[in-house]
C-alpha cells in the first residue's frame, strides 16, 4: 500500500509559479513512476507528466512541456510539480500518483496508476 498526500496548491495571477510537492509513504518499489494528473471543472482527468524514481526520465504532456518540470528527493520521499508560466487554463485540481514502468515506459493513463492522492486545487487567474 502506497499513501499520497500532495500540497502547494493555490490561486497565482497568469504567468506566476507554484510548486506543488507529492508525498509518498508505505511500501514502495523501484520501478515506480510517479506521476502528475489534472482534472478541470466539467472535463476528464488528463496526465501531466510523469517521473521514474530511481532513474532520471521524466515525461509530460505537450500542453506543459517547456513550462512544468518534475523533480524527487528520494530521501524525503518526495515529488515536485514545479509550475512555471502558469496560465488560466492550467486551472485545475491535480493529483499525485504512484504506478509501475512497465518495460522502462512512464505511463500516461490512468489506469496505470494504483495509488492516488486527494488532490490539490491550483486556480490560476486571468
Amino acid at each position: 500500500q502506497v499513501q499520497l498526500v500532495e500540497s502547494g496548491g493555490g490561486l497565482v495571477q497568469a504567468g506566476g509559479s507554484l510548486r506543488l510537492s507529492c508525498a509518498a509513504s508505505g511500501r514502495t518499489f523501484s520501478s515506480q513512476v510517479m506521476g502528475w494528473f489534472r482534472q478541470a471543472l466539467g472535463k476528464e482527468r488528463e496526465f501531466v507528466g510523469a517521473i521514474k524514481w530511481n532513474n532520471i526520465g521524466t515525461a509530460f504532456d505537450d500542453s506543459v512541456k517547456g513550462r512544468f518540470t518534475l523533480s524527487r528527493d528520494t530521501a524525503k520521499n518526495t515529488v515536485y510539480l514545479q509550475m512555471n508560466s502558469l496560465k488560466p487554463e492550467d486551472t485545475a485540481v491535480y493529483y499525485c500518483a504512484a504506478g509501475t514502468s512497465v518495460w522502462g515506459r512512464i505511463g500516461r493513463t490512468q489506469k496505470e496508476y494504483s495509488y492516488w492522492g486527494q488532490g490539490t486545487q491550483v486556480t490560476v487567474s486571468s
